[in-house]
């Protein structure tokens, strides 16, 4: 049986619904999985044992650029990827679902009703109902498991193994790592979602053990370097590719960060987290044992996120702290 996922972008959507590759193969072990994404993020997937193949597009820089010659070039290449029997849009937005129409015909994604973009479901010959308001975990599931006719259970869901693979470090951690190592991600794509600088190195300071900040952009790094001057425990990291940044959660001994991919990677390689959320639901991630979340005070509605809600500011770093030592504890 071959079956193409489609699942386009961002970093932490694609995390959370490669948890879905592991479930496939326990119930349809002879499948062959290929994944289309955005080529940026083709490195979350990598040396996933799962995936026979990663397909990647350019469809951010082609919109963009406007280049014509470029979009028919993209068009000629998801015509020819090959011929599958199921082929899931796990995204359920126009783009990814003209994607998934593109690559074949036996198209499968959200019904009209279970998706911001509602023409999404018009591209499928198969569509499933699921609220928009559902766990984000357990609808990425349900999408996947509905279309290939099995089920998950919350426990199994719960239960997963871990599922993001490196090829081996690159960059050498050991002069940076000590005997209790806590990464930080204090970036995300909105500004509001982003936990205080300030608040960060509070909270360096009152864990008092070995801060190690990771960033993308300049902006983030120059956040970075702040904290870095305000926290004796704290030290930026050089930028790291996808691939040594799983290397390095893989290593850590707790992740702290804001509701963004790098800090979905902890509860996807079942390493410990705090998830810092403001103006986002948490239903976007499964707490676990070992996978934790705190919430600013204000209402999130699902449907319509308020960029310019900054409540995370309002979490005080006590709670962090507590939280965080709550959970070393457990490992030390």
């Amino acid at each position: 049986m071959n079956i193409a996922i489609v699942k386009l972008s961002a970093m932490g959507d694609i995390v959370h619904a490669a948890v879905v590759l592991q479930f496939i193969k326990r119930h349809i072990p002879y499948a062959r999985i290929d994944w289309v994404c955005e080529a940026a993020f083709a490195g979350i997937l990598e040396e996933n044992p799962d995936i026979h193949a990663i397909h990647t597009v350019s469809i951010k820089a082609i919109k963009k650029s406007k280049n014509i010659a470029d979009l028919l070039a993209q068009v000629k290449a998801l015509r020819h990827l090959g011929r599958y029997d199921y082929i899931i849009d796990m995204q359920g937005l126009l783009k990814s679902a003209v994607v998934t129409r593109l690559i074949g015909a036996n198209t499968y994604g959200f019904d009209r009703n279970s998706t911001r973009e509602s023409v999404a479901a018009l591209f499928y010959n198969n569509s499933v109902a699921l609220a928009y308001d559902m766990n984000t975990v357990d609808r990425n599931i349900n999408v996947v498991a509905s279309a290939l006719g099995f089920s998950v259970s919350r426990e199994e869901a719960l239960a997963k193994q871990p599922f993001l693979f490196y090829r081996g470090e690159r960059f050498d951690f050991e002069p940076y790592l000590k005997s209790v190592n806590v990464v930080l991600v204090i970036g995300s794509t909105w500004e509001s979602r982003n936990y205080p600088k300030e608040l960060f190195a509070d909270v360096a300071n009152e864990l008092q053990h070995n801060c190690l900040i990771v960033w993308g952009g300049d902006t983030e790094r120059a956040r970075a370097e702040w904290i870095a001057d305000h926290s004796q425990y704290a030290t930026v990291l050089p930028k790291l590719t996808l691939n040594d940044l799983k290397a390095l959660i893989d290593r850590c001994d707790l992740l702290i960060g804001n509701d963004t991919g790098p800090t979905h990677m902890a509860w996807a390689m079942n390493r410990p987290s705090i998830t810092l959320f403001g103006p986002t639901p948490i239903s976007r991630v499964h707490v676990t044992p070992i996978n934790k979340v705190l919430k600013s005070p204000s209402q999130v509605d699902p449907y319509k996120l308020n960029k310019e809600d900054f409540s995370i500011k309002e979490i005080v770093p006590e709670s962090v702290v507590a939280l965080a030592k709550s959970l070393l504890s457990n490992t030390h």
